[in-house]
């Protein structure tokens, strides 16, 4: 198994060609999509946890005084922790989080979507994306709203992943509920 360092950056493309190759050998511009930068950096072996503890204060010190504040730190580890990853079965999310829907009318909670009958404003496990959600836009248009990679684990139980996503996404101004931005804010 290859062990690594993954620091996933916003916009910071400058950073890579200032990073001290002698600190950090090995260092490579992995993905550059949509202002999303990940940089690799590759181990000899598996850091134990209080090693892996302190290089990731140290890379956290090194790139706060390099000016850099919105950053998440990805560590490879062999140990499978179960308990990062929420995934729900049936009425769990529902029990969990609660019906995530504010009824304007009082009277409408079901709608017609392509010819069936579907619940408005309840998220349900996705067949595109991780969640779907059904919604009525102020034109009256039932619309199929789609959010979530089905391959990332939600990791809200870190304050410092779940600050760095709401800033991400601006979930201070989550915008309207026919948006995937709107669900995924209230999912963290």
């Amino acid at each position: 198994m290859e062990h690594f360092v993954r620091v996933i950056l916003d916009g910071n493309v400058k950073l890579i060609e200032n990073i001290d190759a002698s600190i950090f050998p090995g260092i490579e511009l992995q993905e550059h999509v949509n202002d999303i930068n990940v940089l690799h950096i590759p181990f000899v072996r598996q850091l134990t946890e209080s090693e892996a503890d302190e290089y990731a204060e140290r890379l956290t010190n090194y790139l706060i005084s390099e000016g850099i504040e919105d950053f998440d730190l990805e560590i490879s580890t062999d140990d499978i922790i179960e308990d990062e990853e929420e995934t729900y079965h049936g009425n769990e999310f529902f029990e969990q989080y609660g019906i995530m829907w504010f009824n304007e009318d009082q009277e409408l909670d079901e709608a017609e979507y392509q010819g069936r009958k579907v619940s408005l404003g309840k998220p349900t496990r996705g067949d595109v994306k991780k969640f779907k959600v059904y919604v009525r836009k102020p034109n009256g248009n039932v619309v199929k709203v789609n959010f979530g990679d089905p391959n990332m684990k939600i990791k809200k139980s870190n304050p410092a992943r779940r600050r760095s996503f709401r800033a991400r996404h601006n979930c201070d101004n989550p915008g309207p509920r026919w948006k995937a931005r709107y669900w995924s804010c209230r999912k963290w």
